[in-house]
C-alpha cells in the first residue's frame, strides 16, 4: 500500500511542477528563442543566427509571468540599457585599461536597479548579460564587424521584446489559473502545519505559547502565502471581466478571507494542549482540519490540469461529534472561559473553515457567482502598478541604503575579478568569472551563500554536460536545439530551484560562447570553467563583507512598520461601519490595513531569517525578534477572531454594550504601538492590561449572546498590544550603539 501511494504522490508532484507557471514561462521563452534564432538562421546565417541568439538570451530575464498591462514597459529598459553597452565592449576588446573603466561605472549603475526591487532584479541581470557576452565574443576586426554584431544582438532584443509582450497576452489566462493553483497549494500546506499543532503536551511556559520549531515553520509559511499573494494578485485581479477570471478573482478573495480563519484557530488551542484530557479531541479536530487542507489541494491540482473539482463534503457533523471529556465543564474561579468552552468555541472555528472550503469548491465549479462588488474593489485597490517611476532610483542615495552598496559592492567585485582575468593564463574566457558574480552576489549573506554553493555544483555538473556533447562535434542545428532546451529549464527554474538553473545556464553559456568562438577546444573548458567558477564564487562571498548592509541596520525600520500596520490594522479591523457592503470606504481600509499587516510581518520573519546566516556579532537579537513576531502572529488572530464576530455573528451581539469597548481598544491599542519606541531608550514595565469589562462569567459560546467573548478578545487583544511594545523596546535597546555608529537615514530618524 505504501509503495503505491508514494508513486501517486511523486506523480502529482511532477505534475504541479511540469504544469506549473514557471516551467510554462520557461517554455515560452525557449520557444521564442527557437523561433527568431531559427528565422534569422535560415535569412541570414549559422553565426547571425548565433548573434541573434544572445540578444534573446539577454532580454529574456524580465519575462516573467505577470500582468498584461505594463508588460511591454517592464522588458523595455534591457535592450534599451544592453545594447549600447553590448556595443561598448564591442568597441573596447583591444583597449583592457578602457574597457575596465566602462566595466566598473556600468556595473555599479546596473546594480542600482534593484532599487527597485523584484522588477529592478532582472533588469540589472540583462544589463550585466548584456556585457559579458560581448565579452564572450571575438575581438571585432573593425568598426563595421563590431556595429554589425550590436546589430544583430538589438535585432534578437527587439524582436524578443515584442514576442514576450504578445506571449504573455496569449498566455494570460492560462498564467491565471496557474497562479491561483499555486495560491490554493500555499494555502493547503499552511493549514497543514496549522493542523499539527492540534496536539498535547505539557505547559511550557514560555509566552509564544507555540514552541520556536513550529513557530518559525508558521510564520514562514505565513510569510511565503503573503509574498505569493502579492504577485497572484497583479495577474489574477487585473481586469476581471469574463466570467473565468471574475470566478478566479472571486476565489483569491475567499483565500484571504480563509487565512484569517486559520489564524482565529489558533486562538486558546494553548490551553488544550496542557489540558490531557482533551488529548483525543484535538486528535480529531487535527484530522478534520488535514482532511480540508487535503480537499484544497486537491481543488489546485484539479484546476492546474483543467478538471472540474469534486464536491467537498460537509464535515460539521464531524466536528460536532467530537468527543469532550465530562468532567471538565465547571467554571473556573473568576468567570473564566472552561476548557470544554474553548474546545468547542475551537471546533467552531474549524467549521467556519470548513464552510468556506465548501464555498471555494463550490465557486470553482462555478455553482456560484463571486461577489462582484468584492472583485471589483481589489481590482482597483491591490493591483501593483506597472509603471516606472524615478523615486526608488533618487532615493537611494544615501551611504546607509542597501541598493547603493550593494551597486557599490558589485561594482568593486567586477573590477578586482577584471584585474584577476587580466593575469590568468586563459584570459581570453574572462567572462566566466564575471557571469558567477553576477548570479552569485546577492544583497544578503545568506542569500550569497546560497547562490554560491548552488553555482559551484551546478558548474561542476554544467561542464561535464557541455563538455561531453561538445566533444561529439555537433552540428550547428543540434548546438541550437540544445541551447533552447538549456534555456527553458534555467528559466524556469531560475527562482525555484536555482541548482537546475546553474546546471542548464552552464550548458547554456559553453555551448553559445562555442558557437560564437568557432573552433575552440572544449576538452580544456572543463578545467577552466571550474577554475573561474570558483574565483568568481569565492569573490562574490568575499565581497559580502565589504560595505556589508546586515540586516540589524534594517531591523528599526521593520519593527516600526509592524507596529505601525498592526496599530492601523486594529483601528479599522474595530470599527462598527459598514460591516454588510464591502465596497464601502472602511472596509476597503480594512482590507489594505490588513493587507500591510500580513506583509509587515512577512518582512520582518525572512529578515530574521535572513540574518541567521550572519556572523553572530553583528544579529540582530533573534529571541526577542521571536516574540514580537509570536506576539504580532497572535494580536492577527484575536483581531481576526473579533472582525468574524463582528461580521458573521453581529446578531448575537449586544451594540450598546460593544461600540464603547471597540472604541476604547482601538485608542488603546494605539497609544500603546502607534508611535514605536526610541532605539536607544529604556522602556519602563508596562502596567498589567485593566479590563474593558469586569470579571463577567462567560456564557456557552453558542447561546444567543456572545458579547461577553467579544469583550475578552479585545481585553487579549489590548494586553498584546502592550506586549508589542515591549518586544520593540528589547529589541531597538541593544541597536543602539549599531545606531550610532551608522546613523538612520531620514526614514529611521524617528525611531
Amino acid at each position: 500500500m505504501q509503495a503505491p501511494r508514494a508513486a501517486v504522490l511523486r506523480t502529482r508532484a511532477f505534475l504541479r511542477v511540469a504544469l506549473s507557471h514557471y516551467v510554462i514561462n520557461g517554455l515560452s521563452v525557449a520557444f521564442g528563442l527557437l523561433l527568431i534564432a531559427m528565422g534569422v538562421h535560415f535569412w541570414l546565417g549559422t553565426f547571425a543566427a548565433s548573434a541573434v541568439a544572445v540578444g534573446v538570451i539577454v532580454t529574456a530575464p524580465p519575462d516573467l509571468p505577470g500582468p498584461r498591462r505594463g508588460k511591454f514597459l517592464q522588458m523595455l529598459p534591457a535592450p534599451i540599457i544592453g545594447v549600447p553597452l553590448f556595443f561598448a565592449v564591442q568597441m573596447l576588446h583591444a583597449a583592457p585599461i578602457r574597457l575596465g573603466l566602462l566595466l566598473v561605472p556600468a556595473t555599479f549603475f546596473a546594480f542600482l536597479a534593484m532599487a527597485w526591487g523584484k522588477r529592478g532584479i532582472p533588469i540589472a541581470i540583462a544589463v550585466m548579460l548584456a556585457m559579458i557576452f560581448s565579452m564572450a565574443t571575438p575581438k571585432p576586426g573593425g568598426i563595421a564587424e563590431a556595429f554589425e554584431r550590436t546589430l544583430l544582438f538589438g535585432l534578437g532584443a527587439g524582436l524578443y521584446v515584442i514576442y514576450a509582450t504578445l506571449a504573455n497576452l496569449a498566455l494570460n489566462g492560462r498564467y491565471r489559473v496557474q497562479a491561483m493553483a499555486d495560491v490554493l497549494l500555499s494555502l493547503g500546506a499552511l493549514m497543514r502545519t496549522e493542523a499539527r499543532q492540534f496536539t498535547s503536551r505539557d505547559a511550557s511556559g514560555d509566552v509564544r505559547e507555540v514552541p520556536a520549531p513550529m513557530l518559525g515553520q508558521l510564520l514562514s509559511a505565513q510569510a511565503a502565502l503573503a509574498d505569493q499573494l502579492q504577485a497572484t494578485r497583479d495577474i489574477v485581479l487585473e481586469s476581471p471581466r469574463t466570467a473565468r477570471r471574475q470566478r478566479l478573482a472571486g476565489m483569491l478573495i475567499m483565500v484571504l478571507e480563509m487565512r484569517d480563519q486559520l489564524l482565529a484557530s489558533e486562538l486558546d488551542l494553548d490551553v488544550l494542549q496542557s489540558q490531557p484530557t482533551h488529548a483525543s479531541a484535538l486528535a480529531e479536530m487535527r484530522r478534520v482540519l488535514e482532511a480540508l487542507a487535503d480537499e484544497v489541494t486537491a481543488m489546485a491540482d484539479a484546476i492546474l490540469i483543467g478538471r472540474m473539482p469534486h464536491v467537498v463534503p460537509d464535515r460539521r457533523h464531524e466536528l460536532a461529534a467530537v468527543r469532550l471529556p465530562d468532567n471538565a465543564a465547571g467554571l473556573v474561579p473568576g468567570g473564566g472561559p472552561t476548557p470544554v468552552m474553548l474546545a468547542r468555541g475551537l471546533a467552531n472555528r474549524i467549521g467556519h473553515i470548513n464552510d468556506e472550503v465548501m464555498r471555494l469548491s463550490a465557486l470553482a465549479r462555478g455553482e456560484i457567482a463571486p461577489d462582484l462588488a468584492v472583485v471589483r474593489a481589489n481590482w482597483q485597490m491591490f493591483v501593483s502598478p506597472t509603471e516606472w517611476s524615478w523615486r526608488p532610483f533618487l532615493g537611494v542615495w544615501r551611504w546607509d541604503a542597501p541598493p547603493l552598496r550593494h551597486a557599490i559592492r558589485a561594482a568593486l567585485a567586477i573590477g578586482t575579478a577584471y584585474a584577476i582575468t587580466l593575469v590568468l593564463p586563459w584570459g581570453s574566457h574572462d567572462y566566466w568569472i564575471f557571469l558567477t558574480i553576477v548570479v552569485v552576489l546577492r544583497g544578503s549573506l545568506s542569500q550569497t551563500l546560497e547562490r554560491r554553493n548552488a553555482r559551484v555544483a551546478g558548474t561542476l555538473v554544467g561542464c561535464v554536460f557541455a563538455v561531453g556533447l561538445l566533444a561529439t562535434h555537433p552540428s550547428p542545428f543540434e548546438m541550437l536545439v540544445v541551447s533552447v532546451v538549456a534555456q527553458a529549464i534555467a528559466h524556469g527554474f531560475a527562482v525555484r530551484r536555482y541548482l537546475i538553473t546553474a546546471v542548464c545556464a552552464t550548458v547554456l553559456g559553453l555551448v553559445q560562447a562555442h558557437m560564437l568562438n568557432v573552433g575552440a577546444a572544449p576538452t580544456f573548458a572543463l578545467f577552466e570553467r571550474i577554475a573561474d567558477t570558483l574565483i568568481g564564487a569565492t569573490l562574490a562571498w568575499a565581497f559580502c563583507y565589504v560595505l556589508p548592509s546586515w540586516e540589524r541596520t534594517q531591523i528599526p525600520a521593520l519593527v516600526a512598520r509592524t507596529l505601525k500596520a498592526q496599530a492601523r490594522h486594529a483601528r479599522y479591523a474595530l470599527g462598527l461601519g459598514a460591516l454588510h457592503s464591502v465596497d464601502t470606504s472602511p472596509e476597503l481600509d480594512w482590507r489594505l490595513a490588513r493587507k500591510e499587516a500580513f506583509d509587515s510581518l512577512s518582512a520582518l520573519v525572512q529578515a530574521t531569517q535572513r540574518s541567521l546566516s550572519e556572523p553572530r556579532a553583528v544579529r540582530p537579537p533573534i529571541a526577542a525578534l521571536e516574540h514580537l513576531q509570536a506576539h504580532s502572529y497572535q494580536m492577527l488572530a484575536q483581531l481576526s477572531a473579533v472582525k468574524s464576530m463582528l461580521v458573521l455573528r453581529r446578531d448575537r451581539l449586544t451594540p450598546s454594550e460593544i461600540e464603547g469597548p471597540l472604541k476604547r481598544t482601538a485608542e488603546r491599542i494605539e497609544a500603546a504601538i502607534g508611535t514605536p519606541p526610541t532605539v536607544g531608550t529604556t522602556m519602563p514595565a508596562s502596567p498589567p492590561a485593566t479590563a474593558l469589562a469586569g470579571a463577567v462569567t462567560l456564557p456557552d459560546p453558542f447561546d444567543n449572546n456572545i458579547t461577553p467573548w467579544l469583550l475578552r478578545r479585545l481585553d487579549l487583544a489590548t494586553g498584546m498590544a502592550t506586549q508589542l511594545r515591549d518586544d520593540a523596546a528589547r529589541i531597538l535597546q541593544p541597536l543602539a550603539d549599531d545606531i550610532d555608529v551608522n546613523p538612520a537615514p531620514s526614514g529611521l530618524s524617528k525611531l
